[in-house]
């Protein structure tokens, strides 16, 4: 860090004297650009950029970023931030431009990338991003950062991300007080949750289960089938040791089918923003999302336990079904020094202490202020260090892009179907088709 702060010095220096003896008695000057390709001076100031790509565009995502962006630019005051972000369908928006924009060797300088086959059956296997094993040890990351994740952002010795959150997808939000006026606790078994849900929909509640666009109908898929089939049998579905078309994945199936009854029917229209809100509101009693949700609901000023309550998917106790968000470094990315300025800062601990209490995830590093962290973050720090780890499908962890398409489509087939035999079978070939 030092080292590269004093080459920029040298270099202001030498970019100052170089316009005074250009420009000698000139009274003209130019102005900085506030965003763009193209930054000039204002007078003489070299000014470097840094383009970063995500999907973090509302809620608790955005402002936890800019939380970020704050810390970036006391640290490197002279790399103007471009936040290239793209809203939409957790990501999948953003990752079909980005897919475009590295097919047309066009790449932003980072990007975010989830942990697991997303990042090395993706990018790693494309050999668009580069190892960043020398800031590892330049910053001393293997002391603080999980011996569980380093696996999953490495190839063959190489490590190829900054990983800079832990999220928990396989959390079950509620309403407490529509739950107390029915006279229903949180349930803890799919069996006690699909009995609750059928109660509520007894007494007119429409749709006690609230469910958003697609993406997070295979959010819901993979909670349900952790509850169903366990932690052993579901990690085994992506190692091979699991068939497809076992008895196992059969009743996973039907519970996923029985779950899908409860939701509501315009939730193709809605965010998974819009999901929370429907219990917020009490129009739902329950949603399965990623602890992101409550990075929304503490952005609208909720509190916990009173606004909303959470648990563990029903089922799932004692498994915590992970994802993490890591920056990446192009290949040949057009500002790379910057880059690793942004990465830098994005992997220390300054960074994602300011980064996790407001984006509703915990940090990666294990040396957290957790002075820092609400109620729920830290009960999700305390289950991260005890709970069995398995890996989250929709966002990236087990299966990398062409397979998780393949279950994707399979997925939208099933909505408008209910067919499970048909579910199964699609399934079956999507793994096969894998390889």
């Amino acid at each position: 860090m030092k080292t590269r702060k004093t080459l920029r010095v040298a270099a202001l220096l030498l970019a100052l004297a170089l316009v005074a003896a250009a420009c000698g008695d000139d009274e003209g000057s130019t102005t900085t650009a506030a965003s763009g390709d193209d930054p000039t001076t204002t007078a003489g100031a070299m000014t470097d950029q840094v383009e970063v790509f995500s999907w973090w565009t509302g809620g608790g995502e955005a402002a936890g970023l800019e939380e970020m962006i704050k810390i970036f630019a006391t640290t490197d005051a002279d790399i103007e931030f471009i936040n290239s972000a793209v809203a939409g369908g957790a990501g999948t928006n953003a990752r079909a431009v980005l897919a475009s924009r590295l097919q047309a060797n066009d790449p932003p300088d980072s990007w975010q990338g989830h942990a697991g086959q997303e990042l090395i059956g993706t990018y790693v296997a494309a050999d668009q991003i580069e190892p960043l094993n020398f800031l590892y040890d330049q910053e001393g990351w293997l002391d603080v950062m999980p011996e569980t994740l380093i696996p999953l952002i490495s190839k063959d010795g190489n490590i190829y991300s900054v990983p800079v959150n832990i999220h928990r997808s396989n959390v079950l939000w509620a309403n407490p007080t529509v739950l107390a006026d029915a006279g229903i606790a949180i349930p803890t078994s799919l069996a006690d949750f699909f009995t609750a849900l059928e109660a509520l929909k007894a007494g007119g509640m429409d749709a006690p289960l609230a469910m958003g666009e697609q993406w997070t109908s295979m959010h819901l898929f993979e909670s349900i089938m952790l509850a169903s089939m366990g932690p052993a049998d579901w990690t085994g579905l992506w190692d091979g040791s699991v068939a497809w078309d076992s008895a196992a994945v059969t009743k996973g199936l039907e519970d996923f089918a029985t779950a899908l009854s409860y939701t509501n029917s315009d939730s193709s229209a809605l965010s998974w923003q819009d999901a929370g809100q429907l219990v917020l509101d009490g129009t739902s009693a329950f949603n399965i999302m990623g602890d992101w949700q409550e990075g929304f609901f503490r952005e609208l000023e909720k509190a916990p336990q009173t606004d909303y309550v959470w648990a563990a998917t029903p089922g799932t106790a004692g498994n915590f079904q992970f994802l993490s968000d890591s920056f990446v470094l192009a290949k040949n990315a057009p500002h790379r020094d910057a880059a690793i300025a942004w990465l830098t800062v994005a992997g220390s601990n300054e960074g994602q202490d300011a980064f996790n209490p407001v984006k509703g995830s915990i940090p990666a590093r294990n040396d957290a202020d957790r002075a820092l962290y609400g109620e729920y973050l830290l009960s999700a720090m305390d289950d991260w260090a005890s709970d069995t780890v398995v890996g989250s499908l929709a966002h990236g962890v087990v299966a990398n892009d062409s397979w998780k398409s393949e279950i994707d489509t399979a997925i939208g087939l099933f909505l408008l179907d209910g067919d499970v035999a048909a579910f199964q079978t699609a399934l079956v070939a999507a793994q096969a088709a894998s390889g």
